[in-house]
């Protein structure tokens, strides 16, 4: 059995994001993330995710910039 949105849970592992950061953006639970996860997510909702995703990775690229 595949796993559901392995793109996703690979973004979330090459660009060092953990759930609770992507629930603290999309301001849901981190056990309401990880519930999504765990089914073949809609486009919009994908999208949503991956932007957080994006953000967040964004913001500690600039914290590790400023050290």
């Amino acid at each position: 059995m595949r796993k559901a949105n392995v793109e996703i849970r690979a973004m979330m592992h090459e660009k060092r994001v953990p759930a609770w950061a992507i629930a603290e953006v999309l301001r849901v639970h981190e056990n309401t993330v990880l519930r999504h996860l765990r089914t073949e997510l809609s486009s919009a909702e994908r999208e949503r995710i991956e932007r957080a995703i994006e953000r967040i990775a964004a913001a500690n690229a600039e914290k590790e910039v400023d050290g």
